[in-house]
C-alpha cells in the first residue's frame, strides 16, 4: 500500500518529480548551473587581487552593502550564501540518490564496461567528494578565518596571501581547482542533455563551451594560488 492510498492524498508535483529519476536528474542539472553562475562570478572576484588590496578589499567591502538601505548589512550576502547552499544540498543529495539507483539497477558487475562513460562517472563521483571536503575548508579558510594563519577581518587580500603562502594552502587550492574544472566540463554537458539542449547540430557547440567554461574557470582560479606561491602577489 503507497503512502498516497494510506492517506487518501495524491502526492504533490514536486514530490512526484522528486522521486522520479528524471526529476533528480533536473535537479542536478538546474543545481549545476545555478553554482556555475556562481563560480564565474567568483573568479572574476578573486582576479581582482592582482589590482592590489585596495581593490579587492573595497570589493569586499561593497558586497556586503549590496541592496543597503533596503536590506541590512551583509543580508545580500547571506541570502546569496543560503541560496548556494540550497543548491549545493541538492545536487549531492540527488547526485548521491542517482548513483544508488544506478547500482541497485546493475547489481552485477558488466564483463565489458564502456570504458569511457566509467570514466567520466568516476570522475564526477570522486570530483565531487573532493569538492565537498574543500568547501568546508575553504570557509574555514577565507570565510571564518577559523584556520587561516594570518587571519585579518575585512582584508581578504591579507588572508589570500597569507593563506596561499603556507606550504599546503596552495596545492590544497591546486588540487580542488583541477577538480572543479572535470567536474564542470562533464557536468556541463551532461546538464545540457538532461535539460534537452543538445541535437545533433548543437553537440559540436556545447562541447566546446563545456572545454572552454573548464579551461577558463580552471585557469582564472589557478592563477591567483600561483601568483602568491610565486611572489608576484604578495
Amino acid at each position: 500500500m503507497t503512502t498516497a492510498t494510506r492517506t487518501g492524498r495524491r502526492p504533490s508535483t514536486l514530490a512526484t518529480l522528486w522521486r522520479s529519476t528524471v526529476g533528480k536528474k533536473a535537479v542536478m542539472a538546474v543545481s549545476g548551473l545555478v553554482m556555475l553562475l556562481y563560480l564565474v562570478a567568483h573568479m572574476l572576484g578573486n582576479l581582482k587581487v592582482f589590482f592590489g588590496p585596495d581593490d579587492i578589499n573595497g570589493y569586499a567591502a561593497w558586497l556586503r552593502t549590496i541592496g543597503q538601505p533596503f536590506l541590512g548589512h551583509e543580508w545580500f550576502l547571506w541570502i546569496a550564501r543560503t541560496g548556494l547552499l540550497a543548491a549545493v544540498v541538492l545536487h549531492g543529495v540527488s547526485a548521491y540518490q542517482l548513483s544508488r539507483r544506478d547500482l541497485a539497477a546493475r547489481p552485477n558487475r558488466y564483463v565489458h564496461r564502456r570504458h569511457r562513460a566509467s570514466y567520466a562517472t568516476r570522475t564526477m563521483r570522486w570530483g565531487g567528494v573532493i569538492l565537498a571536503l574543500f568547501i568546508v575548508w575553504h570557509i574555514l579558510d577565507l570565510t571564518t578565518l577559523t584556520v587561516n594563519p594570518a587571519a585579518e577581518h575585512g582584508h581578504p587580500y591579507q588572508n589570500i596571501v597569507a593563506s596561499f603562502g603556507t606550504w599546503y594552502g596552495g596545492p590544497i587550492y591546486v588540487v580542488a581547482m583541477l577538480a572543479v574544472g572535470l567536474h564542470v566540463r562533464h557536468g556541463f554537458w551532461s546538464a545540457a542533455q538532461t535539460l534537452g539542449a543538445n541535437n545533433a547540430r548543437r553537440d559540436r557547440a556545447l562541447k566546446l563551451t563545456a572545454n572552454g567554461l573548464a579551461l577558463v574557470l580552471t585557469a582564472g582560479f589557478l592563477s591567483v594560488p600561483v601568483a602568491v606561491m610565486t611572489g608576484v602577489v604578495s
